[in-house]
């Protein structure tokens, strides 16, 4: 038997807000072992935001030549390659591996141990043949595809944001169950790229977002082709054949009628689970919630019920994004390496749709506000009004700002090209506790999209500007210029 290792901190998951914790503990001085049974990079590297981006990259630069005729191209025909398509996701994941790596982690004087984890006490964590007794624990395990209770989905092949990117043959006729991010995402990537698609929503799809700005995005997904059925359920789902003759069938509840709907693939994308199963977390005192989907229940300061096991990212209930799970992980390096009581405030925090327009937003949306704050402005400036946008003929969506009647920045939202990279002086502006007059004051370089925030921060003086009572006010003072 191995002596147990002990060790400042022992963080379970090597994701992006285990490496984050692992990374900036070990550098500044603690003593760190960092667990991970599976990959390192976690889901976002090697099922999530980097695969998914790299298949988007190309399925864009795949739609990018139907609209050379108004450029005065001609137009071009695009072969689409799936295989080699496939490759480049691959490689892009393999490029940023050594950043993840357990190499690196060992050089910056993180122990790295590749096994699962699971408690043996409040203090104690076995993996593998290794026990480790650690003064604090952070549970970074992030989450996993949800999978629905609906009839026969356990008995048929399919996908998950873990597998279809393992594909090497191109499906012909995709059907998507669940219409969040990750559906709609990977629903305009097949289409572009030559599959037929067809997605079942049981709501409106990006149906968390401010319904005004998911428009567009809805009304591009139908532009490229995307069967979209909202307000549907799937009550059953079937397969006959296997392989290439494979076929999977879908019945489908929608307005009262009841269809089938077939193709040759599934992907379910109906939200995420927690990873908690082996864990053994009761053995640590750690409360899980007792929602159909269980997560770690931490407080503020991303403390378990035990205060010295900390959660973080998915795994802890929070906003799923790979950005709240480092913004976590800064609070709990300040919670345990600086005894500082730092709190979790999601006030700021950005989320982005990565469909082509991009949806991005931050803060409270319109209807959140008028629900918080009553009477509040509404601003908005839409690309078409953009010189950028029309040079670049595409004018497809708008700034939307909410602000309280005094001018405090609530919330933003755009939809639109490169809405993500917009969004960014947004969220500074809400962390800041900016007014919009900060926004409206910021000299913008001519000609650029980010022109729209500053004109939609603008709009809120317009009103008072070039009303009769401030032309009153200047008639008044030109007496004075004589």
């Amino acid at each position: 038997m191995t002596q147990p290792i002990e060790t400042d901190i022992c963080v379970i998951g090597g994701g992006s807000g285990g490496l984050s914790v692992a990374a900036g503990a070990a550098q500044m001085g603690a003593q760190v072992v960092l667990v991970e049974g599976h990959k390192m990079g976690g889901d976002c590297l090697n099922y999530g935001c980097v695969p998914s981006k790299a298949l988007l990259a190309a399925a864009h630069r795949a739609q990018a030549t139907q609209n050379n005729a108004a450029f005065g191209l001609s137009q071009e025909t695009i072969k689409v390659e799936f295989a080699k398509v496939m490759a480049h996701v691959r490689d892009v994941i393999q490029g940023i591996e050594p950043m993840d790596s357990v190499e690196r982690f060992s050089e910056l004087g993180v122990q790295v141990i590749e096994a699962k984890g699971k408690f043996l006490d409040a203090k104690t964590l076995k993996a593998g043949n290794t026990t480790i007794r650690a003064k604090r624990f952070v549970i970074a395990t992030g989450s996993a595809a949800a999978i629905p209770a609906i009839k026969g989905l356990k008995s048929v092949p399919y996908l998950t944001n873990e597998t279809i990117f393992e594909l090497q043959h191109q499906p012909k006729d995709l059907l998507i169950i669940g219409g969040g991010p990750i559906g709609c995402e990977m629903a305009q990537a097949f289409q572009r790229l030559g599959t037929k698609v067809t997605l079942v929503e049981g709501m409106q799809i990006l149906c968390r977002e401010d319904e005004e700005l998911t428009a567009p995005v809805r009304q591009q997904l139908l532009d490229d082709g995307v069967t979209l059925l909202q307000g549907a359920s799937v009550e059953a789902v079937s397969s006959q054949g296997s392989g290439a003759n494979q076929k999977i069938n879908l019945q489908v509840t929608q307005g009262g009628t009841t269809h089938e709907i077939s193709g040759d693939a599934l992907l379910v994308a109906a939200g995420r689970a927690a990873n908690v199963d082996g864990l053994n977390v009761e053995k640590a005192g750690v409360q899980l919630s007792d929602t159909q989907a269980p997560h770690i229940v931490v407080d503020a300061r991303m403390r378990t019920k035990n205060n010295k096991i900390f959660a973080i990212g998915d795994v802890s209930g929070g906003p799923q994004f790979t950005h709240a799970a480092g913004y976590h992980a800064g609070l709990v390096i300040r919670n345990i390496l600086f005894f500082l009581p730092a709190k979790a405030s999601y006030t700021a925090l950005p989320r982005v749709t990565f469909t082509n327009p991009e949806l991005a937003s931050v803060g409270l949306d319109e209807a959140q506000a008028r629900a918080a704050h009553g009477k509040i402005k509404v601003l908005r400036w839409p690309f078409e009004e953009n010189d950028r946008a029309r040079a670049e003929r595409d004018t497809r969506g708008m700034v939307k700002v909410v602000t309280t009647r005094k001018g405090k920045i609530l919330g933003a939202s755009i939809v639109g090209q490169g809405a993500g990279d917009l969004l960014a002086v947004w969220t500074m502006a809400l962390n800041q506790g900016l007014s919009v007059s900060a926004m409206a004051g910021v000299v913008s370089p001519y000609p650029t999209r980010g022109e729209a925030s500053k004109r939609a921060a603008g709009d809120f003086y317009t009103p008072s500007l070039f009303s009769p009572r401030m032309r009153k006010i200047i008639g008044i003072l030109s007496w004075f210029r004589r």
